[in-house]
């Protein structure tokens, strides 16, 4: 599926609180998982579970703040999140931009149940106790 192309089914999404609250078409163009330590910084957990959205396709509603942070490749990855409190909800890069989408943090999802990864990035980086699917696309880096 393309960024042009469209879906009749949407999902909607928000942070904690619910000040930030949004909704996109569905389903996304692609599900992954980020094991690098930047997303496991920013989740607080093992790793980050995101869906990739057309842009043009996703209403959003309240404030969010923007931490600039960079990839090892010392690319701009802008980290949104609610500054109430603090759920981190949508990433973008200028790569992401460019190709017309931006990465949803799947946990905000109201309905996450059906979501399957596709690919696991930055596996180099992965938690030794974390176990990957057999079958689903595994990259050491990005």
């Amino acid at each position: 599926m393309t960024t042009e192309e469209s879906t009749s089914e949407r999902r909607t999404g928000g942070c904690l609180c619910g000040a930030v609250r949004y909704e996109t078409a569905w389903p996304p163009l692609l599900t992954a998982v980020c094991h690098c330590r930047h997303c496991q910084r920013q989740a607080g957990s093992a790793l980050s579970v995101i869906a990739a959205v057309p842009f043009a396709a996703l209403e959003r509603t309240g404030e969010l703040t923007t931490y600039e942070d960079s990839s090892d490749a010392g690319r701009a990855v802008h980290r949104k999140f609610c500054g109430t409190c603090g759920s981190p909800v949508f990433t973008e890069t200028p790569d992401s931009m460019a190709q017309g989408m931006i990465f949803i943090k799947a946990g905000t999802l109201d309905d996450p149940k059906d979501l399957a990864p596709a690919v696991h990035f930055w596996t180099s980086s992965a938690q030794d106790w974390v176990v990957i699917p057999a079958g689903v696309k595994k990259l050491d880096a990005q």
